[in-house]
């Protein structure tokens, strides 16, 4: 018989790190370590929200997604890995960032919720583009005002980058695409999609008209034309317009709109949530498109 050529799996973390050369792992047994101040507190919104951002940084978590973040060139902070799963990241070229190890019990009392997908990383954020370099590149947009839940936020992004949208504009109120759960529900979809602000609010959106798009507000009022009846003009450079969960559009974005559209319902349905709409309205606009 011929030799078995497979490589034979690591004995341990440590033979992995030599083996690949990486940077040495530093064993962290201290929650208040401030080697980790990035991942303190991660289910506190209120206080990543004010951490983040200004400390230009976000937090990826689970091996897929921070290796889609780092594929789309954000340059790593650090990385954070339960102990036991540290072979994850043998294969990555970790550079300067260093690698932190710990057990799942200091992983949750540094978190503050048990960390099941065992990898965290921190990375640095990019300049945001302007809204007016999102539309120059675009052919189709969704602009969302006041879309604060982090869950409908990451699922949206998931939807646009699948279905045939180019960029997303966001008002000035709108939550932050790289905060952890957006990050995750998108399955790292916000790092291939380009956004912007959309700043003044709603004023900017005469921005959108000028570089050629139809604004198209999604509202269930009932002189919203059905949105299959668009013609082609309105399809073929269209920014879609919709508003947060349960509220919707505020008056003066819907005033701001070329026209308003809707999704027809049966059985007694006023609306979808806004993720599922975005969904079914971007796979509409987009289904005569060439594969």
């Amino acid at each position: 018989m011929g030799q078995n050529t497979t490589p034979s799996r690591p004995r341990s973390t440590r033979s992995a790190v030599r083996q690949n050369r990486r940077v040495p792992v530093h064993q962290i047994t201290d929650p208040d370590d401030d080697r980790i101040a990035d991942y303190r507190a991660l289910t506190d919104v209120e206080l990543r929200t004010r951490w983040e951002p200004p400390h230009g940084l976000f937090i990826a978590e689970g091996e897929l997604v921070l290796r889609r973040a780092l594929r789309a060139g954000y340059p790593a902070r650090s990385y954070l890995v339960d102990a036991k799963r540290i072979d994850q990241l043998a294969d990555l070229d970790t550079g300067d960032a260093p690698v932190y190890a710990a057990t799942q019990d200091v992983l949750q009392r540094a978190t503050g919720f048990h960390v099941h997908r065992g990898v965290l990383a921190s990375f640095h954020r990019r300049p945001l583009p302007t809204a007016a370099e999102v539309l120059a590149a675009a052919r189709r947009v969704v602009i969302l005002e006041d879309v604060n839940n982090h869950t409908n936020l990451g699922a949206i992004f998931r939807a646009v980058a699948a279905l045939g949208v180019d960029a997303v504009l966001l008002s000035p109120s709108c939550a932050d695409p790289l905060y952890r759960r957006s990050v995750r529900v998108s399955m790292g979809e916000v790092f291939a999609v380009p956004y912007a602000k959309l700043d003044p609010w709603p004023g900017a959106l005469a921005e959108v008209r000028e570089a050629g798009f139809t604004v198209l507000a999604m509202t269930p009022a009932p002189d919203a034309v059905p949105i299959q009846s668009l013609d082609a003009a309105q399809r073929a450079r269209s920014a879609l317009l919709l508003g947060a969960e349960g509220a919707g559009l505020t008056r003066a974005a819907m005033d701001a709109a070329d026209a308003r559209v809707v999704i027809p319902m049966r059985r007694g349905v006023d609306s979808l949530n806004v993720a599922a709409a975005t969904a079914v309205a971007c796979w509409e606009l987009s289904r005569d498109d060439p594969w």
